[in-house]
């Protein structure tokens, strides 16, 4: 039996497929004459759009990522899957008129009408190579193409056999995709290392409908009908889990145009599931499908996994797919990494509670690019979706990040049922002391509903009446009865705040992301007194030396999130401050908030200033200043001001 794994464009070009890579390794291994490959279609689109367009790398990037939520990838391949070089053009052009610019809706457009072309080659290539099984899979962007591709390939060889999975398959979906579509023979529904060779196994033997029948989640037909066996009951266990056969992939983007474009990075699995999710599942989170359930492999395993995969391809940037970093991990996998002498860079998901030195773990593991799911900074719109974090967890993650050498990847969402403005107006507030810490990726969002979410499952939290997102209607000729059980993404109507405040959080998002590159907060801890430097677009002050020892003291618990209460609680349990009123610690928080030295959120206050990573050129740094400062200091002692020469305005 010959197998044959397709993966169509908007699959990234500049990782492989896990899913396919895990599939190649399971035939292989577990099917009895059996032999797999994986054609690289998207890498094939590649080189044969760039040929006919000027088509870039951010062109690629936008169809695959940046455009999830309009639609657009799938759009484009729509045509093909329709044979239509016009589908649906006039409504398209309609709908995203005025979100589009005019360059992107050319390039969208005519795309659209020239992907059939593709396709059509690409079903030849497939026929001329006569696999018995064609197995394609769909995640994000790549429903329409990978359709299509089933759709050209049976008119070519009606005898291959094309099975469909994914992400896109999962639950409702997959049996929305194998009832609509004749020409998907059958799909497989949640994990596939399992079902797919047990498939496989049926096909090779002829066990036929009845075989099919025991395969849980397994989309089928019988006696022309689709039916849709029931889904697992539970998850795959971890040591079912097989680490991936990326075999081909290197060598065909070598040979390919986007070698130019991309530095290619492995990709790598610990876990599945959420261990966060399975106790408090976030309002608006559909990830993990159908399985909450988290697993993770030993530490030993995972381990020798990365291991063996970066000696095989030579190649240390990961990408680790794991929604949620296994906490074991920090004491058994990474010290090992750190010992291996791999100078590896990786990149995770992590909840944004962690610790400093959970955090410097992490870097010194290569885990560079970390995913904390920050999404807001205001502790009662967290509490909505139930994230389990507050504010100024939030903004320590932040500053703990930026000490440690992390680079945070982020964003921030509004939109969320029960929402107001007055938890957005001190945030936007303090934006400005915030903007020598990592911003988010892009301005604010709007939460979309999804599937699997509990805003999706339970309209009780605040939406109601969903319908598929208008970009179905105009990439599928499907009822929308048979679009809601396709689709991923729903319309919902506004919630949350208004445009009003929606422009103002983005304005100074926006403001935080120009000028981040030259912005700069630290502390120095000399032991009697602490240094903080400063240069921010919106604070004119350099550098302030804390020097009464009560201010060091509160300055030091403010590394972690406090209330006024506990602070004051705190720093009098030490006899030489037992004379401190509450009102002297407020003070102290009112007027370091103001100098953008902390940020407070629901009654809390933490500081923002990273611990300078060159201590011994800051310490020159306030030993150069120390012979110009002022005669006369504050009147409490607790803030001095040592400024050189004023500094020329931020531009």
């Amino acid at each position: 039996m010959r197998v044959l794994l397709l993966n169509m464009p908007w699959s990234p070009i500049d990782l492989p497929s896990l899913a396919l890579g895990i599939l190649k390794r399971s035939v292989d291994e577990r099917v009895a004459g059996a032999t797999c490959e994986v054609l690289h279609a998207n890498l094939e689109f590649t080189d044969w759009i760039t040929r006919r367009t000027e088509f870039s790398a951010e062109d690629y990037e936008y169809y695959a990522l940046s455009s999830y939520f309009l639609g657009c990838g799938d759009w484009v391949f729509s045509s093909a899957l329709y044979d239509d070089p016009a589908w649906k053009d006039a409504e398209f052009t309609e709908v995203m008129t005025g979100k589009l610019r005019s360059s992107r809706m050319r390039m969208t457009r005519r795309l659209h009408a020239v992907v059939p072309e593709f396709v059509e080659q690409i079903a030849r290539r497939v026929a001329d190579l006569a696999p018995d099984v064609v197995g394609l899979t769909s995640t994000f962007q790549q429903n329409a193409a990978a359709l299509a591709a089933a759709r050209h390939i049976k008119r070519l060889a009606p005898r291959i056999v094309t099975v469909m999975g994914g992400a896109n398959c999962d639950a409702e979906q997959g049996a929305a995709v194998h009832r609509n579509f004749p020409f998907v023979d059958f799909v497989v529904r949640g994990e596939g290392e399992d079902a797919f060779p047990r498939l496989l196994e049926t096909l090779r033997d002829g066990s036929g409908a009845d075989a099919a029948a025991g395969i849980p989640g397994l989309c089928h037909r019988r006696d022309g009908s689709s039916v849709a066996n029931p889904m697992p009951t539970g998850p795959l266990p971890p040591a079912a889990i097989l680490p991936p056969d990326y075999s081909g992939y290197f060598e065909r983007l070598a040979a390919s145009v986007a070698r130019n474009w991309v530095e290619p990075k492995l990709v790598v699995e610990g876990a599945r599931g959420c261990w966060w999710g399975e106790k408090h599942h976030c309002t608006f989170c559909g990830l993990n499908g159908s399985f909450m359930q988290f697993r993770s492999k030993s530490p030993d395993t995972f381990y020798q996994e990365i291991m063996d995969l970066a000696e095989r391809h030579r190649v240390l940037d990961m990408y680790v797919v794991d929604n949620i970093l296994d906490m074991r991990y920090l004491s058994t996998v990474l010290p090992r990494i750190i010992d291996s002498g791999y100078d590896l860079r990786m990149h995770i998901e992590i909840k944004a509670n962690m610790r400093r030195p959970q955090l410097q773990v992490l870097a010194d593991a290569g885990l560079i690019y970390v995913q904390p799911g920050i999404e807001s900074l205001n502790s009662r719109v967290l509490d909505l979706m139930d994230k389990g974090v507050s504010g100024c967890q939030n903004v320590r993650m932040l500053r703990d990040a930026a000490e440690t050498g992390l680079s945070v990847s982020w964003n921030y969402l509004h939109g969320f049922p029960g929402e107001t403005a007055d938890d957005y107006d001190p945030v936007i507030r303090q934006l400005p002391a915030l903007e020598h810490l990592n911003p988010p990726v892009d301005l604010s969002a709007r939460i979309a509903v999804e599937r699997f979410s509990p805003y999706f499952d339970r309209p009780e939290l605040g939406f109601t009446g969903l319908r598929p997102e208008e970009h179905y209607l105009f990439t599928y000729d499907l009822p929308e009865e048979e679009l809601h059980d396709l689709a991923y993404v729903f319309q919902a109507p506004e919630r949350g705040i208004g445009d009003d405040t929606v422009t103002r959080l983005n304005e100074a998002i926006a403001a935080w992301k120009k000028h981040h590159t030259d912005s700069r907060l630290t502390h120095t801890d000399l032991g009697d007194e602490i240094v903080l430097v400063s240069r921010r677009y919106s604070f004119d002050w350099r550098t302030r030396r804390l020097t009464d020892p009560f201010s060091v003291a509160v300055f030091r618990l403010l590394d972690q999130p406090h209330s006024p209460a506990a602070l004051h609680r705190k720093a009098t349990a030490d006899p030489a401050f037992a004379d401190r009123a509450p009102q002297d610690v407020q003070a102290l928080l009112d007027e370091w908030t103001a100098l953008g030295v902390t940020f407070t959120d629901a009654g809390h206050y933490v500081h923002i200033a990273p611990a300078s990573v060159n201590q011994d050129l800051l310490r020159l740094d306030h030993m150069s200043h120390l012979h110009a400062r002022p005669a006369s200091e504050p009147t409490d002692g607790s803030v001095a001001t040592a400024r050189p020469a004023p500094a020329p305005a931020l531009p």
